[in-house]
C-alpha cells in the first residue's frame, strides 16, 4: 500500500455523469489544486437522465445539473470544466468518443489522468457499475495507449501528448492512495452541489463521504483518503 506525495502540474479528470468526478476524486483534486496543480473536468454526459422523479423533465435536469457542476468546480478550485454533451445513458464505447478524448489530451497535455476503472463491474451485492462509466473509462485508457501519444491516430485533434500516469477510481484492485485529510471537507461540499442526486438530503451524503474516505485512510494510516488503481504510461 502506498501513499501518494507529490503534486502534478497539469491534471485531466474524465467522467462520465457531472457529479462523478466529485464522488470518485474531489479530494484529491481539490488538494493537488490547494498546492498549485493545473486542474481540469472533463464530462462526457449531459446528466438528463440521473433521477427517480418521473416529473422531471430532461431538458430541466440537464440544466440543473450543469449548475451543480459548476457550483462544485469552484469550490475544488478547477481550472476549466469541459463537457461533451452526449446523452445520458447511451455512451458507446467507439472511434468517436474516443477521437474526442483523444482532442482533449492533446490540448491540455496533462501529466495525469484520473478516469474510472473500466474493468470494475460488480461490487459485492449491492452495486452494478453504471454502463457509462464502464465506457467512459475504457474509452480514457484507449485515448491515452496510444492513441493520444502517436501523431497518426486522430491528427486533426492536434500534436500527439503522453500522459504519464492514469489513476483509476471505483476499483476492485487499488493499490495507491491521496491523504484527503485536508480536504475532505472540500470533497464533501463539492458532493452536496450535486443535490439532484441526493433526495435523502445532504446530510447523507456527507455521512457516505466521511464513511468511506474514512475507511480508506485506515487502511494507510491517515485520517481520510481516496484510493486509486495505478497504470503507468510511459514505463
Amino acid at each position: 500500500m502506498e501513499l501518494l506525495t507529490g503534486t502534478p502540474e497539469r491534471v485531466l479528470a474524465v467522467y462520465a455523469h457531472p457529479d462523478d468526478p466529485d464522488v470518485a476524486c474531489a479530494g484529491t483534486l481539490a488538494r493537488w489544486s490547494d498546492e498549485g496543480a493545473e486542474v481540469h473536468v472533463l464530462i462526457c454526459t449531459d446528466g438528463g437522465k440521473g433521477t427517480m422523479d418521473p416529473d422531471t423533465s430532461t431538458e430541466e435536469l440537464v440544466q440543473r445539473r450543469a449548475a451543480e457542476a459548476r457550483a462544485a468546480c469552484d469550490i475544488t478550485g478547477i481550472t476549466g470544466l469541459h463537457t461533451l454533451g452526449r446523452r445520458d445513458g447511451e455512451l458507446v464505447d467507439d472511434g468517436e468518443l474516443v477521437g474526442a478524448i483523444v482532442g482533449y489530451v492533446r490540448r491540455i497535455r496533462p501529466e495525469v489522468v484520473l478516469c474510472p476503472d473500466p474493468t470494475a463491474f460488480i461490487f459485492g451485492e449491492d452495486y452494478l457499475n453504471h454502463r457509462d462509466h464502464r465506457v467512459v473509462g475504457t474509452c480514457v485508457l484507449d485515448s491515452l495507449a496510444p492513441a493520444s501519444a502517436l501523431p497518426l491516430y486522430f491528427p486533426d485533434q492536434g500534436p500527439p501528448h503522453q500522459a504519464s500516469v492514469a489513476y483509476l477510481t471505483g476499483t476492485l484492485e487499488p493499490g495507491v492512495w491521496v491523504d484527503i485529510s485536508d480536504t475532505v471537507e472540500t470533497k464533501v461540499a463539492a458532493v452536496a452541489c450535486h443535490a439532484s442526486q441526493f433526495p435523502e438530503g445532504p446530510g447523507w451524503a456527507r455521512q457516505v463521504v466521511l464513511e468511506r474516505a474514512s475507511a480508506e485512510g485506515a487502511r494507510v494510516g491517515v485520517a481520510y483518503a481516496e484510493a486509486f488503481r495505478r497504470l503507468r504510461l510511459n514505463g
